[in-house]
């Protein structure tokens, strides 16, 4: 078998002929036979189309400021696979992985596994090694069919619910909903996050049985005049200082998370609830950067509804001069819709292609070709992301602002540039 990481990403990803193969049989079959055991002493599982990486950060953060041992599984990636696999705030070491790969390969036999499927396992097998208090598992498409809903979890968490991957999830908010409420457990508790979710997740929630938390109902939270914010429920309040992410869509992710933490029914002080709060980071989420007064933002905003909270953001925050945007996107994204939801607050588009991610990516003709009835400003074509942002920073002066985002391919080449990795 292949001893180093690279070798192991590249003979994963190219054994299966799908990317995406929904269904738990066979992923849940070679756990059985890995005989891992529980990944940690107590499992949070987030779910959501938007706002899943931030809420993980914000759960972790809190726990590790309460004294707790925590693993994280994210995905995707943006810079290195490591990224995906967090133990004790650090991401694990290539030989951790690939001794993980093997306790995978050992237990698959002739079960074909997806790239997903097979990082899922690796991941749940360093964790059940670990000796973790709590264990916080990204959700990678949808919910009920995802790899990482073989884990029985203590808490569930839906963050949004929004039209994103209709090929695989359903083509209406409802039908979504469904899906993603699949991580729900009978008589554990489901943490809502929107005010106003799918009649679909409350249902599948009250059939089951599980004990639906919601924002806006069972917890508050509301900024305060005195520049902090805060939560609360009844019989409890805590003030909190502002996250760290700065988009105010994360107020809520902040709140999410502490109702998911509080659901545990583990003692975490109040001091543990600040520190993470403020300490609490996500690359790629509004990720700044400066160069020569011109301001670059990096997010990885990829369909409308965080397309509207990226402009929210650019409201709250203006630039004081122009924004640019740098924008890639899938071939089978709504690109129409994340253009529509920015245009007024962008003077130029920088149409980015985004033929490296692969099947699905586009050039940027045919991205143009799909936002032209939407777009409000000027825009021009470049082949890649690299281009699009040499120029936009040759053109921008100081108090610009330029804006990179789309897809994480988009975000992981600007980190690339402006970190200066190869």
């Amino acid at each position: 078998m292949p001893t180093d990481l690279s070798t192991w990403l590249a003979r994963i990803e190219a054994r299966h002929p799908t990317e995406i193969e929904m269904g738990l049989d066979r992923v849940g079959a070679v756990y059985a036979r890995m005989d891992c055991g529980r990944p940690a002493a107590q499992v949070i599982t987030i779910a959501g189309t938007n706002g899943k990486g931030s809420t993980v950060a914000f759960v972790e953060s809190i726990a590790r400021a309460a004294g707790w041992r925590v693993g994280a599984y994210t995905s995707p990636h943006l810079l290195a696979y490591n990224e995906r696999v967090r133990i004790d705030g650090r991401d694990v070491e290539d030989a951790a992985l690939v001794e993980a790969f093997e306790a995978v390969e050992g237990a698959r036999g002739d079960t074909p596994l997806t790239y997903f499927e097979t990082g899922t396992l690796a991941a749940l097998w360093l964790f059940a090694r670990a000796g973790l208090d709590l264990a916080v598992l990204e959700v990678g498409l949808g919910g009920r069919l995802d790899a990482v809903n073989i884990v029985e979890p203590d808490v569930a968490v839906i963050t949004t619910v929004g039209l994103d991957h209709q090929d695989w999830l359903g083509d209406d908010i409802e039908a979504i909903g469904r899906e993603k409420v699949g991580i729900a457990r009978a008589w554990k508790p489901l943490i809502v996050g929107e005010t106003d979710p799918p009649a679909s997740v409350l249902q599948h929630a009250y059939r089951i049985g599980a004990v639906a938390i919601r924002g806006g109902s069972d917890f508050l939270y509301a900024p305060t005049d005195a520049g902090t914010w805060t939560w609360r429920e009844v019989g409890f309040e805590v003030e909190l200082p502002m996250p760290a992410l700065a988009a105010p869509v994360q107020l809520r992710n902040a709140a999410v998370a502490i109702a998911a933490i509080r659901a545990l029914d583990r003692d975490v002080d109040d001091a543990a609830l600040a520190a993470g709060i403020a300490s609490a980071t996500v690359a790629g989420r509004l990720q700044r950067f400066e160069r020569q007064g011109v301001e670059i933002v990096v997010d990885v905003a990829h369909n409308p509804q965080a397309a509207q909270a990226l402009a929210d953001w650019l409201v709250a925050a203006p630039a004081a001069g122009h924004t640019v945007a740098v924008y890639a996107a899938l071939a089978d994204k709504d690109a129409a819709g994340v253009v529509t939801a920015l245009g007024a607050s962008i003077t130029h588009w920088h149409l980015a292609g985004s033929t490296a991610a692969g099947a699905r990516g586009q050039d940027a003709a045919a991205l143009r070709a799909r936002v032209s009835d939407a777009l409000s400003g000027d825009a021009s074509e470049h082949v890649d992301v690299e281009a699009a942002l040499a120029e936009a920073l040759n053109r921008a002066a100081a108090g610009d602002r330029v804006l990179v985002f789309g897809t994480f391919h988009a975000a992981a080449a600007a980190l690339r540039v402006l970190q200066g990795r190869r």
